[in-house]
Parts: C-alpha cells; sequence; structure tokens
C-alpha cells in the first residue's frame, strides 16, 4: 500500500485502530517513520480519513510494545531502534574518532581548520531555527574534515563503519536531545584551537573522545535517567 494511501477493503475487517496500527508500524519499519519522528495524531488521523481517536489508541498500543514514546510538551514520537546497538557504536566511535582525529591532527592545514570552521558556524546558524537532520550532517563533515587526514587506514575503515551504523539506528541524537547542539559547537571550537595551538596528541584525543561520550551521556540521562552510563575515563 503506498504511504499516502489510506487503509482499503483489505483492511476493512480490522476495526480504525488497528488499521491506524499497522499503518504506523509498517512506515517504522520501513524507516519512513525513523527514530525521533513526530508523530502528529491529526495529520495520521487525516491521512487515513479517520478521527484521531482510533489513532490515539494505535499509538498507545505502539507505545506499549517500546515502538513509540511520549514526551511531555512534544507528543509521541518513534522510539530508538535499539537502545543498546547505538549506545554500543557510540562508545566504539568515541573511542576510534578521538584516535583518528589526534593522528591526523599534524598533517591538517590552516585551510583545513578554516573549512572545519566555517562548518561550524554553520552548525552555529542552524541552532536558531533548529534543523537534527541538518544539524546532524553538518556535524559529520566538521568530524571528517578532522579525522580525514589520518594516515592509518584501517582507522578510518572503522570510523566510517561506525557512522554508517549510526545511520541505520537513529536519524539523529539531537532529535532527542537538541539542547546537546549548542555545547557541541562549543566543544568544537574547543578542539580546533587546541589542533591550532599544536596541543599534544594525547590531550586531542582525550577532548575529542570526551565530545563523543558527552552527546551519549546527554541521550542516556534524557532516555533513561535511571540508568547514568558514560564511557570509561580511559
Amino acid at each position: 500500500m503506498d504511504a499516502a494511501t489510506p487503509p482499503t477493503a483489505h483492511a476493512s475487517s480490522q476495526s480504525k485502530s488497528q488499521q491506524a496500527y499497522h499503518w504506523i508500524k509498517n512506515r517504522i519499519a520501513s524507516q519512513e517513520f525513523t527514530p525521533g519522528y513526530r508523530l502528529v495524531l491529526g495529520s495520521i488521523a487525516g491521512e487515513l480519513d479517520m478521527s484521531v481517536v482510533p489513532v490515539r489508541e494505535a499509538i498507545r498500543q505502539l507505545e506499549a510494545e517500546g515502538l513509540v514514546m511520549f514526551e511531555r510538551n512534544v507528543g509521541a514520537r518513534v522510539s530508538m531502534v535499539d537502545d543498546t546497538a547505538y549506545r554500543f557504536s557510540m562508545q566504539a566511535l568515541s573511542l576510534l574518532e578521538g584516535a583518528a582525529t589526534a593522528l591526523s591532527a599534524r598533517a591538517l592545514t590552516t585551510d583545513d581548520v578554516r573549512r572545519a570552521r566555517q562548518v561550524n558556524e554553520l552548525m552555529v546558524e542552524t541552532l536558531e531555527h533548529f534543523d537534527p537532520r541538518a544539524f546532524t550532517a553538518l556535524n559529520q563533515e566538521f568530524h571528517a574534515i578532522l579525522f580525514e587526514k589520518c594516515a592509518n587506514p584501517r582507522m578510518l575503515e572503522l570510523v566510517q563503519a561506525e557512522w554508517a551504523r549510526l545511520g541505520h539506528l537513529r536519524d539523529s541524537t539531537f532529535s532527542f536531545v537538541p539542547g546537546r547542539a549548542a555545547e557541541s559547537v562549543r566543544e568544537h571550537e574547543n578542539i580546533l584551537v587546541l589542533i591550532e595551538n599544536g596541543a599534544p596528541l594525547a590531550e586531542i584525543e582525550k577532548v575529542s573522545r570526551r565530545h563523543r561520550s558527552a552527546t551519549l551521556d546527554a541521550y542516556m540521562i534524557h532516555e533513561h535517567p535511571d540508568q547514568v552510563l558514560g564511557l570509561p575515563a580511559f
């Protein structure tokens, strides 16, 4: 069934809430509705040509299954696909990206640093009318500039593999913790200053690693306040 097509006679034997349930669930499974995606009851009801009551019932059922979560003053949104896999990838990326950034630091030119700073300035501009997807794309571009001159090709492959894995696990962490974005761009500038000043590589690696782990910590505190789980401080 096409995304724009409401339920047909095939679904007529189902209650309206079940029609809505399967319609929403299929779009979550296909990642048309990605993690963090807001489920607006009125819009879905209009799409399915029904009232919001069965849509609300469907979303409650999806919430019970863990596919949807409610947030005060925000409403319903698609849950993380797999919190555990996401956490493991973020932990791995923190270590790998920190090391790759340090190994790349001495090879970065003034133009490279200027280019990274320009990307970071674009990220600052997006904060006023925040778009998590656009911010995440710029964030990836910023970090790619900093680690792209790492002389260890295997390290680069591992970093890129974890970035790709994260893309399958969630659309944008910043959809969940938008307040983290402003902190992130400030930390970016700190990393750039360390690179410009020729700071010890161990310091660059540590600060880069902490930058990544801070995003994971912000997510965990927001989504699972009873599970304070940070990265190892080594």
